[in-house]
């Protein structure tokens, strides 16, 4: 599969893809089965976690057991499986996210005293 760029449409055509395969084979539905959603969520972040910690050698026992690629890889595991969480929680998942990230981005930087360019903006980039 060809890189994407994280802004673009493509992106949330793959999460749409994703979703709907899921969906198609989804053992648990109705309200159970949105939780089990949320809650792998979950278990993607607890294997960053352990990447962490096994790029860092932080457990004695297994040393050094992973490697900062790992750590990125996932990443975006959890970065993947929360977009389509959202996407099980509302069709507009591009736009709810898209508004989110101005505004956390708006806070942010006004914090810091900078802001976002509308050409950064209007481009993803």
């Amino acid at each position: 599969m060809a890189e994407r760029d994280a802004a673009s449409p493509e992106l949330w055509t793959t999460v749409d893809a994703l979703w709907r395969w899921l969906e198609a084979d989804q053992p648990v539905n109705g309200r159970e089965g949105v939780l089990l959603r949320m809650l792998k969520l979950q278990e993607e972040v607890g294997e960053a976690a352990q990447a962490v910690i096994g790029a860092t050698g932080q457990n004695p026992r297994k040393g050094v057991s992973h490697t900062w690629e790992d750590v990125q890889s996932e990443l975006c595991d959890v970065t993947i499986t929360a977009l389509v969480a959202l996407r099980t929680l509302t069709p507009q998942a591009r736009e709810v996210f898209a508004r989110h990230l101005e505004r956390v981005a708006q806070r942010a930087l006004e914090a810091a005293g900078a802001t976002l360019d509308a050409e950064h903006r209007s481009t993803g980039a």
